[in-house]
């Protein structure tokens, strides 16, 4: 599987406060971002796949939330993780 526990906690580890803060906006976000990666790869390969095509706007929505979120809580914290993943906005 993609998205293993390995996967998870290194990803929290680089973008939360630590392994275990699964809850903070940045590491959500982080993780929101890579199985919007995968998921975007998975519909290149497979352009029917209407299931996995709503999956990934309803993702990218919940993302673009916890972006606004924390746009409008501390502008420094969203342009920290804007600029650390790449994201166009």
């Amino acid at each position: 599987m993609y998205l293993n526990a390995e996967t998870k906690e290194t990803i929290f580890k680089k973008h939360g406060k630590s392994a275990k803060d699964t809850g903070s906006s940045e590491g959500q976000i982080a993780l929101f971002t890579h199985r919007i990666a995968h998921l975007t790869e998975h519909l290149k390969k497979n352009k029917k796949d209407f299931g996995t095509q709503r999956s990934l706007i309803k993702l990218v929505g919940k993302r673009r939330s916890l972006l606004n979120y924390l746009m409008n809580k501390d502008i420094e914290r969203y342009r920290a993780i804007v600029k650390d993943l790449g994201l166009r906005r």
